[in-house]
């Protein structure tokens, strides 16, 4: 019935204007503003639209994951651009802030202002 449907993802910031940056400078995303509100071009043609919401709780999920071809030297640049990594309890991050457990893809996570979590993940 939906496999012919374009769909996109959503989820909610607490600041467009800080979400605005943070998406469109620090993460050097295309970023629209349809609404008031933001739309993410993504590498491949998707897309995830961005609304503000007054009583906004950050997601305790990764609300987006981006795949990439070198983690080391994104979570490097990341950094350089002032991005935090998160450390969670019973998963093991090396110094880089980098989770490589066996079996799965090499993955670190950090937040947005908002506090919604996003990672970037390298395959093996």
């Amino acid at each position: 019935m939906l496999k012919d449907s374009q769909a996109f993802s959503s989820f909610s910031v607490n600041d467009i204007q800080k979400a605005k940056a943070f998406y469109g400078d620090t993460l050097g995303l295309e970023v629209a503003e349809p609404m008031g509100q933001l739309s993410l071009s993504l590498g491949g043609g998707g897309s995830v639209f961005i609304y503000a919401k007054p009583d906004h709780a950050p997601a305790t999920f990764t609300v987006l994951n981006f795949r990439v071809d070198d983690i080391e030297k994104t979570v490097a640049e990341l950094k350089r651009r002032g991005i935090s990594f998160e450390h969670y309890p019973n998963i093991n991050i090396d110094a880089q802030g980098i989770s490589r457990a066996e079996g799965g893809p090499m993955i670190a996570w950090f937040k947005d202002p908002a506090g919604n979590i996003i990672s970037v993940l390298q395959d093996r």
